[in-house]
């Protein structure tokens, strides 16, 4: 089923407004199967991205909004309702953001080393350097509205 498609059938289900805007469909990259299943269980109720990386046109997503996580075969699994989102820099992510992504053993440690990582080869992919010190991560809190 396609993201649209899934969303149109959860708004139905939540009684949302038919022009309730879907924010966007995404999967969290190499872990899609593995971090959507953490999603559903309640584990992973925040995501992280880079600011840094975002394009001039592309918006940063909004607090209020409604995204659709995809599987890795690029199928739909839930819709999330966005609860908060800040930009703070790489070093200032807080031990509770690290916590609510719910990976590894949940621990800050644990989720700068496997982002550092991440974000090191976002950023050549890129074509630009990432440096812990100066990078701005865009920090997003939701929560599973659907399926409920």
């Amino acid at each position: 089923m396609k993201p649209e498609n899934y969303f149109t059938q959860a708004k139905q289900v939540l009684g949302l407004p038919g022009s309730t805007p879907l924010q966007s469909a995404y999967q969290f990259g190499a872990e899609a199967d593995a971090l959507a299943a953490l999603v559903l269980a309640g584990k992973k109720t925040a995501t992280a991205s880079a600011r840094d990386l975002y394009g001039v046109d592309e918006p940063l997503p909004q607090a209020g909004a409604y995204d659709v996580i995809l599987n890795a075969s690029n199928e739909p699994v839930c819709v999330t309702h966005t609860d908060a989102v800040e930009v703070q820099s790489f070093l200032a992510v807080s031990a509770d953001h690290a916590f609510r992504e719910g990976e590894g053993d949940r621990s800050l440690a644990y989720w700068r080393q496997v982002h550092e990582a991440f974000f090191e080869a976002e950023y050549a992919e890129a074509g630009k350097q990432f440096d812990p010190a100066t990078a701005r991560i865009v920090l997003e809190s939701f929560h599973v509205v659907y399926p409920v």
